[in-house]
This record gives structure tokens, sequence and C-alpha cells, in this order.
């Protein structure tokens, strides 16, 4: 099969790799509909991840069962499905209380190599979900982004407490940022704050529900956000990058009492703790639990209800794939789409 495989920061190769066959009772093999490149695929494309050895690459994915494990009795072979980025049996006590990124029984590296014409999954009765049928073309884009970047995107509008009357600020415009705007919206907040200083990304996320735009960044984007609150801060602050500064942005924008919910992939954050001491704010996050929202948002897509496939604004064959990375290292796309 093809697949994509990193050999170094910015060598990216899309190249022939052995098919995934069932190692695991538990397991199946999917055949990809469609993938995607994702913004912590960039980490080590920049470097600022280790690359010690050639990697398949991608951990989203929808498509087809072609094969099962003997002891898989709820996924069936030509079900089509989507899977959270963890695998999980969803079955746990962990899992049961909705953190199904670290269930007791997880497996590492559930999805490595998804940017592939095959994809083998571990725990696929607790990591998959099955469609009610299998989407038109036009539709899969948003399935898609419920296997990461929505599913990111809600945990981090759930975390950060979003809901009926409340402010939410989003620090962050990328894939993940944008749909945790969708997801403040869907969540009933009455006022969101989208940071960006991207003409397309703010357009966008005016379409999934900001009411505010605010492009300032660091201490100029705390004061703004200040000013458009009353001095107070915003009530959930989504922080959906990863970085010191972003980090201490979402902190210092967040009301005494506030929510922080942080679901960029930290790199060098350093909390100063008599700042988080004195500051009131809550803070929850890390990497989402992406199968516990999966029913609610595939019923979500499939009665047209939200359009988080919007988020894609370059598609490519996976042949391409290393324009894309390219591509969204440049900025000059948010997401891609990879097909076959």
């Amino acid at each position: 099969m093809r697949g994509v495989v990193m050999h170094a920061p910015g060598d990216v190769r899309t190249e022939e790799r052995e098919d995934p066959v069932i190692v695991e009772p538990t397991d199946a093999v999917i055949r990809v509909a469609a993938t995607c490149i994702c913004g912590s695929d960039l980490w080590p494309y920049r470097g600022q991840d280790p690359v010690n050895q050639p990697t398949p690459m991608g951990h989203e994915y929808v498509g087809a069962v072609e094969q099962v494990g003997d002891d898989v009795n709820v996924t069936k072979i030509g079900d089509f499905v989507v899977g959270s980025f963890f695998a999980s049996d969803n079955t746990c006590e962990i899992c049961q209380a909705g953190y199904q990124t670290h269930c007791v029984n997880r497996q590492p590296g559930a999805a490595t190599g998804g940017q592939a014409e095959f994809i083998r999954i571990p725990l696929a009765d607790g990591t998959l979900v099955t469609t009610p049928g299998r989407p038109d073309p036009e539709l899969i884009p948003s399935p898609l982004a419920a296997s990461d970047v929505l599913g990111t995107g809600w945990f981090a509008a759930v975390a950060a407490g979003a809901g009926p009357g409340k402010t939410v600020a989003v620090v962050g415009d990328g894939a993940v940022g944008l749909l945790g705007v969708l997801a403040a919206k869907q969540l009933g907040a009455e006022r969101i704050i989208a940071m960006s200083r991207h003409e397309t990304r703010q357009k966008l996320a005016l379409d999934f529900g900001a009411t505010d735009i605010v492009t300032e960044r660091g201490d100029e984007g705390v004061e703004k956000i200040k000013e458009l609150t009353h001095g107070l801060g915003a009530h959930s602050v989504i922080e959906a990058v990863g970085t010191q500064e972003s980090m201490m942005q979402a902190i210092r924008s967040t009301r005494a009492g506030g929510h922080v919910g942080y679901v960029g992939v930290s790199h060098d954050v350093a909390l100063p703790g008599e700042e988080m001491f004195f500051s009131g704010v809550h803070l929850h996050g890390g990497p989402a639990p992406v199968r516990r929202f999966l029913p609610e948002l595939i019923h979500l897509i499939w009665d047209r209800k939200i359009d988080p496939g919007k988020v894609f604004d370059l598609t490519l064959p996976l042949d391409q794939a290393a324009e894309g990375y390219q591509a969204m290292d440049e900025r000059r796309a948010t997401k891609v789409l990879l097909t076959f």
C-alpha cells in the first residue's frame, strides 16, 4: 500500500509500505476513505520533536472495515467507521468516566500511519464508531474532522466550561481552535471571541459562530479581552496552540473563577506557581478523549446541524502529501485533506 513516511524534519515522502494485518484478536483493519494532516504533525516536521527513524504519519481517518479479529463483536466487515486517534476499550472505569485517552488497557499509537490506504486499529470495538450509513462523498470531510480536531475542539470547550451566558475566548486559529469556536456555539455560549490575525481563518471563525475577532497577541491580546469583558476576562478560554506564550495568554485572559481548556500539544510550557496560585483560574485539558464525543458528533453531522468539514481548505492526493505539509507549515492552508 501507499503511505506517508517522515524521514527527517522537512522530509516527507509517500512510499510503498507493508499492508497492515490483524495482530491481536481485538484488531480491525480499515480501508481508509480519507485522511488528513494534523497541526501536531508539524512539530516533528519543523524539527521541534525528534525524528529518529522513518516514521509512518497520520492519526485521523474514516473508512470501511476490511478485516476484524476473532474477538471483535460490535464492529463488522463493511461498516463505515470513524475512530478516535487513541485506542481504548471504552469499558474500563476510566473510559466510563469519559477519559478514553487514559484507558487502563489503552494501546499507544492506535492510529499510527493513518495517512495511508489501510490502517490497523487496536481495540476496535471500543475505538471505532459506526456511522448511520456510508456517507456521500461531499460529507466525508466532516466525519473525518470528528476523528480528531472536532472532538479535540469540543473537549476544549467542555473543559473550559463553555455554555449559556458564557463569554468564550479562543487562543489559536488552527483547525482545533476554529472547531473550538464551533463547539462553543453549539454548547450555547453567548459570546465567542476568536483570536486570529489571518483573514481567511477569521471569516471561518465568524461562520462557525464567533461574535468578535481579536488580532492582538500576548499581553496586548490579554488587554483586548479585558476591554471586551468589562475588565474581568472571559469565563471560558480555549488554548489550542501549546506554546508558553499561548498558554499564558489563555490564563491571563480568564477571569477569576473561570476555566481554561487546554488541548494544544504542550512544548516547553512552564507555569509560574505564584501567578497561578493567585489567579483563581481552573485548568483542565490534555489529549482529548475524542471517543467520548463521537456518537453525538456523528449524529450532528448526519443531521446536517454542523459542517466541520469546512475547516479543510486544501485537498490533495496522497502522493502530494509533502506539498500539504509545506502548505500547512507556511500557513497557506489551515488543514489539508488527503484523498486516494
